[in-house]
């Protein structure tokens, strides 16, 4: 009992310092995740003394929490951001994938003595930008990018898991076996992976919002509902021998991109489980090194990490983006936010489970490669943006929202705006102002009470206005009531 109770108290005094640490960092400019990851150093063999070596369990804790920040970066995907990524994002998580594999296993063949077998396993586990690394790094200064080079970043960080997945599946194998020509095979399990990803994906998402919508629930179940058809998804999908992640990031996109009841909160709710499963994830991977471990390997790790950072990544970028139109800048930053996170060490894990020679080698080499990584491009993101000239104003947070839980079938969004100077309709004669067709004013508020429409004779700033907008047409209201052009706007979905 006494055990219990200790690990309850240790694993929640470590959250509650990773959450206020990471407020720190926030403010020096740190990488959260480096924040997070150093704390689970500290805490472990050779910082506090907690022993965790059971890389089953991290295993299992790192599958489900990857599997959560997936699907909650799915949920936050917009589908403009999929028509105008897709293209390049899918070339960038398959081919540069295994470009990117090739030539870091080829410097891991020379400088750890390897076969081409364990070489290419090694570039593969480290080949692929992790999800959890780009969509909170890109987003944790408020930092907003053109719309085609964020939208790429973020969709092949959530893409491309499946094939480092089934990259580092295969090789160690192969390994295993000692080769051999299995090329059929090799091939057929990966378009099965593949194939089923989709399907129960696309299908799970389109089957989890129809439920959503038709089931009379308690508000609070909404978002347990969608997190538990979410886990269970990914599950099924990977029993069947599909590529779970796959499934729940198309899964998060195509119910992300449907009314849903409740939508704020099971969105608010997500936002949150993606929080902790973050911690919770960085935090086991930190506990799992033994830092005193790492010194034999932190040459090697080293120059694989530099070889990754400044060649392999950007000459898989700069071949799979040749057929489309980014800009040389736009080219480098890509190659730049090639951030190795979590998913390479859990991918690190593969080995120890298969019984692999020197397995543990794989996983410090891994463990330095991804410290170097946010070290060095985490912590360079902004200036490097600033510096290419490829960062745009930051997005405004809301101040305060309201959430209505509406019919879903509603088509129209509840969107609000406070008012500023350089707002085109302040200081116009109300009745001047033309309103979007579909667009109607709700209230408007001025010192905390509303004003009549029939007594508004101008919007002044400070006043707080409120439509009902569609979603087409709020671009055209955010020039009208946007001194940003649509960087101010709050907006509240109906259901």
């Amino acid at each position: 009992m006494d055990i219990a109770n200790q690990l309850i108290l240790l694993g929640s005094a470590l959250l509650l310092v990773s959450i206020l640490a990471g407020m720190l960092s926030s403010r020096i400019g740190a990488p959260l995740l480096l924040v997070f990851l150093g704390l689970g150093m500290v805490a472990g063999e050779d910082g506090l003394g907690v022993q965790f070596d059971n890389f089953e369990s991290a295993y299992l804790i790192g599958s489900l929490a990857l599997a959560i920040i997936l699907f909650d970066g799915g949920l936050r995907t917009p589908l403009r951001s999929i028509r105008v990524a897709w293209g390049p994002a899918s070339v960038l998580a398959s081919l540069g994938v295994l470009l990117t594999a090739a030539i870091t296993g080829g410097a891991a063949i020379f400088l750890l003595d390897l076969s081409p077998l364990a070489g290419l396993l090694t570039g593969a586990i480290v080949a692929s930008t992790d999800a959890a690394a780009v969509f909170l790094l890109l987003h944790q200064r408020g930092m907003e990018l053109r719309r085609r080079l964020g939208a790429t970043l973020e969709v092949e960080s959530g893409v491309n898991d499946p094939m480092a997945v089934f990259l580092t599946i295969t090789l160690v194998e192969l390994v295993v076996a000692g080769g051999g020509d299995i090329t059929f095979t090799v091939l057929h399990s990966f378009l099965l992976q593949l194939g089923l990803g989709a399907v129960f994906g696309i299908g799970g998402g389109l089957l989890l919002a129809v439920l959503v919508n038709r089931l009379d629930l308690a508000p609070g179940l909404y978002p347990v509902f969608v997190i538990a058809a979410a886990c269970a998804m990914f599950g099924l999908t990977q029993v069947t021998g599909g590529s779970g992640f796959l499934a729940v990031y198309l899964a998060g996109i195509v119910a992300g991109n449907r009314r849903l009841r409740a939508n704020q909160l099971i969105r608010r709710f997500h936002d949150g489980m993606a929080w902790i499963s973050q911690i919770v994830m960085f935090l086991i991977l930190g506990l799992l090194v033994t830092p005193s471990s790492l010194v034999e390997d932190i040459v090697p790790g080293t120059i694989i990490a530099l070889v990754l950072i400044f060649i392999a990544r950007p000459i898989a970028t700069f071949i799979c983006l040749l057929p489309f139109s980014f800009t040389r800048e736009e080219k480098l930053f890509i190659s730049w936010v090639g951030l190795r996170g979590a998913v390479p060490i859990f991918l690190a894990i593969i080995p120890v489970l298969g019984g692999l020679d020197n397995a543990m080698q794989y996983f410090n080499v891994t463990f330095i490669v991804v410290l170097l990584s946010l070290l060095l491009q985490g912590w360079t993101i902004p200036l490097v943006a600033r510096r290419l000239n490829l960062e745009l104003p930051p997005v405004s947070e809301a101040e305060g929202r309201v959430d209505l839980d509406l019919s879903p079938q509603i088509d129209r969004d509840l969107v609000g705006y406070r008012l500023t100077e350089t707002a085109t309709a302040v200081s116009k004669p109300f009745r001047n102002i033309q309103l979007p067709p579909r667009v109607r004013l709700i209230v408007v508020l001025r010192d905390g009470s509303v004003v009549p429409k029939y007594k508004i004779e101008a919007l002044y700033p400070g006043d707080y206005v409120l439509l009902l907008c569609p979603p087409e047409e709020a671009l055209a209201a955010d020039k009208l009531f946007s001194g940003r052009r649509g960087y101010a706007r709050r907006e509240v979905r109906l259901g």
